[in-house]
């Protein structure tokens, strides 16, 4: 079992059996498992940040109309398939955040978008590993209030790694 496997299984069992899992008693009862991409490992990628210089405040809208306040870190750019692209790297008390919605977003991933929690490497580089995209708990119980990702942060390339849209069985 690969380290993504792992993760993966023990993802799963999370939300099967522990109290806090975000899915209700009834969506348990039948849970099988979530929905993943194989994995892809050329959406794993060391990215050179372009850090802002100056940190602006940003109010993300969640999943409930509330905000959260985040700081526009900084942004830097890839490619998939040929395609470039970019995005927009955020900064809470809690720690790097990259939330971003992909062109298959309503079809085959959340529409509201995923999540990423980029790992910081020396040099301003970060671990983006697109491989461990997940969604909000609001894709799978309302009663969560999740952040939505920025327009910024929609791609116009499919991002065909982490987890897919949640199918209740």
């Amino acid at each position: 079992m690969t380290d993504l496997e792992s993760f993966r299984a023990e993802k799963d069992e999370f939300f099967a059996r522990h109290p806090q899992s975000p899915l209700t008693r009834e969506q348990r009862r039948n849970f099988r498992g979530l929905n993943y991409f194989p994995e892809n490992k050329a959406l794993s990628l060391e990215v050179k940040v372009e850090e802002f210089p100056v940190k602006e405040e940003f109010e993300m809208q969640t999943s409930t109309g509330s905000a959260q306040l985040y700081q526009k870190y900084g942004k830097f750019k890839f490619a998939v398939d040929g395609v470039e692209a970019e995005l927009i790297l955020y900064r809470s008390e809690h720690g790097f955040f990259l939330p971003f919605i992909d062109s298959l977003a309503g079809s085959e991933t959340y529409p509201a978008g995923r999540y990423l929690e980029p790992e910081p490497l020396p040099g301003n580089y970060f671990l983006v590993d697109f491989n461990l995209a997940y969604n909000p708990y609001c894709a799978y119980n309302e009663m969560w209030s999740c952040p939505i990702a920025p327009p910024e942060n929609r791609l116009k390339v499919a991002i065909r790694a982490g987890e897919k849209l949640f199918y209740e069985q």
